[in-house]
């Protein structure tokens, strides 16, 4: 670990706190100068950190930059030493998962970004990533899982990132199948689930898990106006997306036991609603055809009733509600 990478631990972990350099430089092990060369490259990085006289260093508790050390500071203990990169701007952070998987990384792996400029969504839609105002990132998985079980990804990571928002945000967030999570009737977040697959064998060795958050943007396309929104109220992105690291892991490793399916569903904005089933996946021009969200299915699907009496489980497709 860098110089540079030590002081921004140090000052994660005790963020709000001064840390004198002299002693940051003694447990260390590095000269006083080195320190202060840290220190100004951390600032010319963009972290706010402040001196004052006689008593040092300190990161302000309104300082919210993603960073590894932010994010391992708020890691649940059997999570320390979990793989983490963290960049500037990526295309898309599922992308930068896929090339580290293809060079060996493992289970856990997770890539974050300020920025995308081409950030995926479902049906190759672009996920809006603005620099700075949300949560990119990508988790790594490698599944040990029955494949039957594959949609349960989705479902559990959403419990995950709802969770987390109540934790973290004090949110109340509702979930519209199969991977958007709402707060106050907008859309704050969108998950995507991609898989990498043997030629070969065309066994699945891993799964990309991409998580999106809008925690403060403002500027959405015109045609997401109505529906795109963001997390409200104050708290640290390193906290959160630390968080829903903290909720994802453990539940990926107990996929099968379905233990978040009764959240799923307390969550749910769609059960017992009326919707509107989209088969080819896309809202718009295509009629949708009415049904009413009855249940969620043992592997995550969504059971609606048609309007003719007669049911069946999604797996795939799009569904739309009125709010």
């Amino acid at each position: 670990m860098s110089v540079k990478e030590q002081v921004l631990k140090a000052l994660e972990e005790h963020k709000g706190e001064s840390l004198s350099g002299e002693a940051m430089a003694e447990s260390m092990g590095v000269s006083r100068a080195a320190i202060h060369k840290a220190i100004k490259t951390l600032r010319m990085d963009g972290y706010q950190i402040e001196a004052v006289t006689n008593k040092g260093y300190h990161l302000p508790i309104s300082s919210d930059m993603l960073s590894v050390q932010g994010i391992e500071a708020c890691l649940s203990p059997d999570l320390k030493g979990l793989p983490i990169h963290v960049y500037k701007t990526v295309d898309s952070t599922n992308n930068a998962a896929k090339k580290l998987a293809l060079e060996g990384a493992v289970h856990g792996t997770t890539v974050l970004a300020f920025h995308q400029s081409q950030g995926k969504g479902r049906l190759g839609r672009t996920f809006i990533s603005p620099a700075n105002t949300g949560i990119y990132m990508s988790i790594l998985l490698k599944p040990t899982f029955d494949m039957s079980h594959s949609l349960l990804v989705t479902t559990a990571a959403s419990v995950a990132v709802v969770r987390a928002m109540e934790s973290v945000c004090g949110t109340q967030a509702q979930i519209k199948w199969v991977n958007d999570i709402y707060a106050q009737g907008k859309k704050v977040c969108g998950i995507l689930t991609e898989a990498i697959t043997d030629f070969e064998t065309s066994q699945i060795q891993y799964l990309i898990l991409g998580i999106g958050i809008n925690c403060s943007t403002k500027e959405f396309p015109q045609d997401l106006l109505e529906i795109a929104g963001a997390l409200e109220g104050e708290f640290s992105k390193n906290q959160l997306a630390a968080e829903v690291l903290n909720q994802v892991l453990p539940l990926m490793d107990h996929l099968e036991s379905e233990s978040f399916m009764d959240d799923y569903k307390s969550h749910s904005m769609v059960l017992g609603k009326e919707i509107k089933v989209y088969k080819g996946g896309y809202v718009g021009d295509v009629p949708g055809r009415t049904a009413r969200a009855m249940n969620i299915a043992e592997n995550g699907g969504l059971r609606v009733l048609y309007s003719d009496g007669s049911q069946e489980i999604l797996s795939t497709g799009e569904i739309s509600i009125r709010l």
